[in-house]
């Protein structure tokens, strides 16, 4: 597979990206019929791509044979209306292991996480996702956070590489993604995708616009779609007012209760997919579920959201 058609289908304006969390059942295996439904209500609510086991989805508490299976089960779910980009990482040899697996899935591209553990240098960072893309024929979207930061030159011998066709943001250092993405302007002709990675994206996702960064993961997505397409669709039309209400009366809010826990970027989202109905359990050690309190919260912010959405004028909805 070529980048270009992936790097199209991304593209396609109509919704955010939508990244699932992965259900469990009461034994703690997953579920994968909840799962299924879980995607597929996505995909029909208008996402714009599935990425299946990355964050939101527990990545890193799948097994193997698990991580395929969800990943199998997302390609079936969206049966070609949207693309399903798997995450992968890891060292270096088990990254090309389960890009493997979801290439085998039948997944449409990879998201290459950080490294496990090391902290290191951006030669070895670089040959790192150059050994990636090598491996695979998937289009790979690299994923900038914690271990792994990059100056723009490594992004421009990234953005050079055979394979790779992005970089998603979750550092929120917005004065090196501007010297990042006019770099890689400056010395890479074609296109290359830019991501808003940063746990409730729609925060800060004006500030991003601003520096060509287009595109943004909606981790709200999961639990309030309606609520993540507004936003999405007001963005797109300009739409301030809408834009401002949106984040002063329901992101603010559910951004500040989401800096109550440790991991509650994931646990939190899973509590609100599952006071919207669907029994998706809870999260895998080692993270934590939300306090009853935090819940009982949760489930306020997001009925003030819902409320917001009955202010919008009819002919903007």
């Amino acid at each position: 597979m070529t980048p270009a058609p992936l790097a199209a289908r991304l593209s396609i304006p109509g919704g955010p990206l939508f990244f699932p969390v992965t259900a469990y059942g009461q034994d703690g295996s997953v579920d994968l019929d909840t799962y299924r439904a879980h995607v597929r209500r996505g995909v029909e609510a208008g996402a714009a791509a599935v990425f299946a086991c990355c964050g939101t989805g527990e990545f890193h508490a799948l097994a193997p044979e698990e991580f395929e299976a969800c990943v199998r089960a997302a390609v079936e779910e969206a049966a070609g209306r949207v693309p399903v980009v798997a995450g992968a990482g890891y060292g270096t040899a088990l990254a090309k292991w389960y890009a493997g697996l979801a290439e085998a899935a039948g997944a449409d591209g990879l998201l290459a996480m950080p490294p496990y553990l090391v902290v290191a240098g951006q030669e070895g960072l670089l040959r790192h996702y150059k050994e990636i893309a090598a491996a695979t024929a998937l289009p790979v979207i690299v994923y900038q956070r914690d271990n792994a930061v990059f100056t723009p030159d490594t992004v421009v011998e990234l953005a050079r590489t055979d394979g790779i066709i992005g970089l998603k943001d979750g550092l929120g250092d917005l004065d090196l993604m501007q010297r990042t993405v006019s770099a890689v302007r400056t010395e890479v002709p074609g296109d290359f995708l830019y991501f808003n990675g940063l746990p409730t994206a729609e925060q800060t996702q004006l500030a991003y616009r601003a520096i060509d960064v287009p595109l943004y993961s909606s981790a709200v997505f999961c639990f309030a779609p309606e609520i993540a397409l507004a936003f999405y669709r007001a963005l797109e039309a300009g739409d301030d007012t809408t834009v401002h209400r949106l984040l002063d009366g329901f992101y603010r809010p559910f951004v500040e209760l989401r800096a109550q826990g440790r991991g509650y970027a994931v646990a939190l989202v899973k509590a609100g997919v599952r006071l919207r109905g669907l029994d998706v359990g809870e999260v895998r050690p080692p993270l934590h579920e939300p306090t009853e309190d935090h819940v009982k919260q949760l489930a306020q912010v997001i009925e003030r959201g819902y409320a917001l959405l009955d202010k919008e004028p009819e002919e903007a909805k």
